[in-house]
């Protein structure tokens, strides 16, 4: 078999903000289409500029005159009007970030609300995403999730945010670092609960990839004695739904209405419970009659 080297799409690169997914481990999940805008655009912008310039070099993707400029947290203010300016005079402008999705726990965000904001077009080559291949490899529930990126790294702020989250209906998704990935684990049992199930993916699509699964209290333990390396997605099981007990319900409802309006209060403590509002309404029409 034949195997053809790439080769670009000769059509001319549309002018805008090109965001471009690339790959998370393994090289050859890059997509034909960010390969292509690679090696058109006019401006190349990178969160890694020596990530960006090794992957072209893998695939055979010719740098020519042009500069692979820097774009992350640190000068993102000075370095978003140079891009800007860019786009006005009606160039192409590409960016990665160091792996994944562009603005998926990355600065590249804002680069993308400046350009919005100036009426220019942002166009996204979806690919790889370290959030959706642990989600798919979890098995855990993906109908309904929330990424919630990095939780803080010390320890009370940490919990503070863990709490915040433990209502949601939702799998959970969180990346964390292999430095705090046990601490974590330990906050989430006790933010949470030890019973719910949960997944550990670690180095994703890489030579020594591992996805460790079972209840926070397992992994809390199996991680506790363990040094790991590499990026981290974890991921947990939705908070079981709240069975509402009537005289609970009753007793937060007149709680509700000594300060609220009946209507806001049936509103609130119906969300609070889950239940409809107008069931929770009905409720506080008898308790007033």
């Amino acid at each position: 078999m034949t195997v053809q080297r790439f080769q670009p799409d000769p059509r001319p690169l549309p002018a805008g903000l090109h965001f471009i997914a690339t790959p998370i481990g393994a090289a050859r999940d890059i997509t034909l289409r960010a390969l292509d805008i690679l090696a058109t655009a006019d401006v190349l912008a990178a969160e890694d500029t020596r990530t960006l310039r090794h992957l072209m070099e893998i695939h055979g993707v010719a740098l020519g005159e042009r500069q692979v400029l820097a774009y992350h947290d640190h000068n993102g203010e000075a370095m978003r009007p140079r891009l800007i300016k860019a786009l006005k005079e009606g160039k192409s402008v590409a960016y990665a970030s160091e792996a994944g999705t562009p603005l998926v726990a990355d600065p590249g965000f804002q680069l993308a609300r400046a350009a919005i904001a100036e009426g220019l077009t942002v166009l996204s080559a979806p690919g790889p995403s370290a959030l959706l291949c642990a989600l798919t490899v979890s098995g855990l529930p993906s109908d309904r999730f929330l990424f919630a990126g990095f939780a803080p790294p010390t320890k009370a702020a940490r919990q503070k945010f863990l709490q915040e989250l433990a209502g949601v209906q939702a799998t959970l998704v969180l990346y964390e670092s292999p430095k705090r990935i046990n601490q974590m684990l330990a906050d989430l049992v006790q933010c949470l609960g030890g019973e719910r199930y949960a997944a550990v993916c670690r180095e994703l699509t890489k030579r020594f990839e591992e996805v460790s699964r079972g209840t926070l209290a397992e992994l809390a333990e199996q991680f506790a004695a363990r040094e790991v390396k590499g990026e981290i997605v974890v991921l947990v099981d939705r908070a079981a739904e709240r069975v509402a007990d009537g005289l609970e319900v009753g007793a937060a409802l007149e709680k509700a209405m000594q300060n609220m309006s009946m209507k806001d209060a049936a509103a609130a403590v119906a969300e609070a419970f889950g239940l409809p509002r107008r069931e929770v309404y009905q409720m506080a029409l008898g308790m007033q009659g």
